[in-house]
């Protein structure tokens, strides 16, 4: 461990149903405010939910939500920043339980590990637009939006994080006022790649689409027939984790559910 950096805890889960996940940042973010373990961070892939924020407002689904949930897609409350958004398989979710003073600062930061993670680790030049307002905080390639952020804050921890879009289906985005911008253009590091080489990317759909964990690492389901994807999903996952703790000047230690579960119990 470098001597000058505090310990940053990063466990990958595979795929998780939102409100476990949820129970689970809740019991880390616990532990946190304790002081019985490092600042963590938690990735992981989520089943098709919209999650609501705190700033979402009427009309954000306007097709009902009966539509969506017909479709398999949940739909749930929750107490972070920000407005509407969706999370499904293929998307990159990352959940921060962190020690934070500043949380301007902390959502930039956020920002620019995303940034330079986009482009060490897929090739995507991509921006933050702080000048821009609240409503546009995120990572953006030209005028689409590639990653979004929402955070809560209780007792100096934060809870939620950021998604970044890599191989999942775009087509729930456009039946939704995603993010509180009406006709916000989303897009993924598929969906960019495809538009390089000028050809349509292939989507992953339903909640069976998970990334899989331990020795299945490799192992990706839920593509369309026929379709494949080039985009190296493990080695974006690491540039993230690398790219987030060089961010925030932590010294990462990749741990398995089963450590932090042991460290959550003694806590």
């Amino acid at each position: 461990m470098d001597p000058g950096h505090e310990e940053l805890l990063i466990c990958e889960l595979g795929i998780v149903e939102y409100r476990e996940a949820l129970a689970l940042q809740e019991r880390v973010r616990a532990a946190r405010q304790a002081d019985a373990i490092p600042d963590t961070l938690l990735l992981l892939e989520h089943p098709p939910v919209y999650t609501r924020g705190r700033r979402s407002l009427a009309g954000e689904l306007p097709l009902g939500e009966d539509f969506y949930r017909s479709r398999g897609i949940d739909i749930v409350d929750v107490d972070r920043g920000g407005k509407l958004t969706y999370h499904g398989p293929g998307q990159l979710v990352g959940y921060p339980i962190m020690r934070v003073v500043d949380v301007i600062a902390y959502l930039r930061t956020i920002e620019q590990a995303l940034v330079a993670a986009l482009a060490g680790g897929a090739g995507i030049e991509a921006r933050a637009r702080p000048d821009d307002g609240p409503d546009y905080t995120g990572v953006w390639t030209q005028e689409r939006k590639i990653a979004s952020i929402g955070v809560h804050v209780a007792r100096g921890v934060t809870t939620h994080g950021f998604a970044v879009n890599v191989d999942n289906d775009l087509e729930p985005f456009e039946w939704v006022v995603a993010c509180g911008l009406d006709g916000v253009a989303m897009t993924s590091v598929a969906a960019e790649w495809a538009r390089r080489e000028g050809a349509t990317p292939a989507r992953r759909k339903g909640a069976e689409a998970a990334r899989r964990g331990g020795a299945e690492g490799a192992q990706r389901a839920g593509a369309p027939a026929g379709a494949t994807s080039n985009v190296n999903a493990d080695a974006l996952w690491a540039a993230v984790a690398e790219h987030f703790a060089t961010a925030f000047e932590r010294t990462p230690r990749s741990v398995a559910l089963e450590q932090l579960d042991a460290a959550l119990v003694a806590s």
